[in-house]
């Protein structure tokens, strides 16, 4: 049993930052604010703040495949110091997540080596290749959460639209990438005086917008629960509120490096900072943090994707995509509370509530009952990131070398301590 006091408690239903003190036993949140239970270990938070666990939807694990890059032990640890107690891995591995066979592999081995919840998405179409749909009915008995074929958008509207009708008939969720394939193939930067001056290759932000109007389209043909990754563009929110305004089941996510950098991050061809969908315009960025205020965009994730240096030190154009963000996403999150553009019971509704309550979880809330996830952190303790520190496997990170305020000083998971000093 374990009794938290003096904490600066951050409660994202009742979007709430007052102090209090929290209680745990047998694994939950058993009492708030109420007195310490006899013979229970009382945890002096010395003020800092207390919040649900972060539920960070879409983070790429190498295995199978590609261990080399990222591991289900090396992500969950990187995950228990980031403040992240549950990740829905990607199915975007070698081979895909698109069989039983391989949900029941990965689960168990996640089990196994991570010292966090680790949960699954499946691939929608076998192979991630578009052409014929998975057995969702199958891996959902599995165990798989939500299903989707990551950033290989299915280009075939047929395939996609039946696809999406089976889901609806078992009431999966389907997330999609907002991207027209033909316009954003090959390209590595957003269109635009930027990109012309620097040569990159470019594809329009209406990409995103014309990729999302058709899922959208064929969302309110069949009925099914839609989630679109990543909404980074100003151009996608309009579509995004008709949607939600006229009943669709739709929900949304961004990335913290969209929340938080632009396209002159890039500067002289940094290939760190080298994402998909690329790094947007200022004015984007801005609308984009605005419509996670307002509730618009509903989920805030680190769409963390380990590369090897092998696949990052080469010129911009040819550099593969992607950067690590387990550890950081915290304390850029914490860039947006200190510019006053969000609070933190904000942040966490978009961190831990809404993933929680989209995936069916009953993690992400303080409240009697829920899993006892939380993290303790200090969000304005200052540090300089040094990559080379990470726990991940990969260091590919954009934020090596700056200063950056926000320490998780410990994370537990179903009132274990999985990270931290002794408290």
């Amino acid at each position: 049993m374990l009794h938290f006091t003096n904490a600066r408690l951050i409660d994202p239903k009742a979007l709430s930052d007052a102090p209090g003190s929290l209680t745990v036993a047998g694994g939950l949140i058993v009492a708030l604010n109420g007195e310490a239970p006899e013979g229970a270990h009382v945890i002096d938070c010395g003020g800092k703040c207390l919040a649900p666990g972060i539920i960070d939807w879409g983070v790429k694990v190498g295995e199978p495949g590609e261990r080399h890059r990222e591991s289900f032990r090396s992500a969950g640890l990187a995950a228990a110091a980031g403040g992240v107690t549950t990740l829905i891995a990607r199915p975007d591995t070698s081979p895909a997540i698109d069989t039983p066979e391989v949900l029941e592999f990965v689960t168990r081995r996640a089990a196994e080596a991570a010292p966090v919840r680790i949960r699954h998405m499946a691939a929608l179409t076998k192979g991630r290749e578009g052409r014929e749909m998975t057995e969702i009915g199958f891996l959902r008995d599995v165990g798989a959460v939500a299903f989707t074929d990551g950033d290989h958008v299915v280009a075939d509207t047929r395939v996609l639209a039946r696809a999406l009708t089976y889901a609806r008939s078992l009431g999966a969720l389907v997330v999609g990438h907002p991207q027209d394939p033909g316009l954003s193939h090959g390209t590595s930067a957003t269109t635009g005086k930027f990109a012309s001056l620097r040569g990159l290759p470019a594809a329009p932000a209406l990409a995103e917008r014309i990729g999302l109007d058709r899922d959208l389209g064929l969302v309110e043909l069949t009925g099914v629960r839609y989630h679109a990754d990543q909404i980074t563009t100003a151009r996608a929110l309009p579509a995004l509120e008709r949607a939600k305004a006229n009943g669709l089941d739709v929900t949304a996510g961004v990335s913290i490096h969209h929340l938080t950098l632009n396209e002159f991050d890039v500067g002289d061809y940094r290939t760190f900072f080298k994402l998909s969908p690329p790094l947007r315009s200022e004015d984007d960025r801005q609308a984009v943090v605005a419509a996670v205020a307002d509730g618009l965009i509903d989920v805030i994730c680190s769409m963390h994707t380990p590369q090897d240096e092998e696949s990052k030190r080469l010129p911009f154009e040819e550099a593969a995509a992607g950067a690590v963000a387990l550890e950081t996403l915290l304390p850029a999150a914490m860039r947006l509370y200190h510019a006053g553009a969000l609070s933190l019971p904000q942040l966490w509704r978009a961190l831990a509530l809404n993933p929680a309550r989209r995936l069916g979880l009953p993690q992400g809330r303080l409240a009697a009952g829920a899993p006892a996830d939380l993290v303790l952190f200090d969000p304005d303790a200052p540090f300089l990131l040094d990559r080379a520190k990470l726990y991940s496997k990969s260091k590919n990170t954009p934020f090596d070398g700056q200063r950056m305020e926000g320490r998780v000083r410990a994370t537990f998971v179903a009132g274990r301590q999985v990270h931290g000093e002794s408290l």
